[in-house]
């Protein structure tokens, strides 16, 4: 288990969902250390760009996009999955190759960014 660290950004994200589901998807989001190192891609995948990674790991119909912190698993986003379907649709990318698209456009790396600017 890792200490899980919200940034304003993401921490907004979640307070703008019903509580049972912000519940439903922290129960998800529980695993060892270890399934970090071998990642299952139906439910982790990575998005890379200039050397930084982030994960993203898939919970009932949202996005959680995260990186290893020292203190634990900074959450930079939590996103519905119909919101970067229809981001990818409007960016022409194909939709199979999801962290393949998002990892090469510079709005999602935006949307990074200004959670990391965010305080924590």
């Amino acid at each position: 288990m890792f200490q899980v660290i919200f940034n304003q950004i993401s921490a907004a994200e979640m307070a703008g969902l019903p509580k049972d589901l912000q519940l439903d998807l922290l129960a998800e989001f529980q695993f060892l250390p270890g399934d970090l190192e071998n990642l299952d891609s139906e439910r982790f995948g990575k998005v890379t760009r200039d050397g930084r990674s982030l994960l993203r790991y898939r919970s009932r119909d949202y996005r959680i996009y995260f990186e290893k912190h020292p203190q634990g698993l900074l959450i930079h986003r939590v996103l519905h999955k119909n919101t970067i379907r229809d981001f990818l649709f409007r960016s022409n990318l194909p939709l199979d190759e999801e962290d393949g698209g998002l990892a090469s456009n510079t709005d999602f790396w935006k949307l990074i960014h200004e959670a990391e600017e965010a305080r924590l």
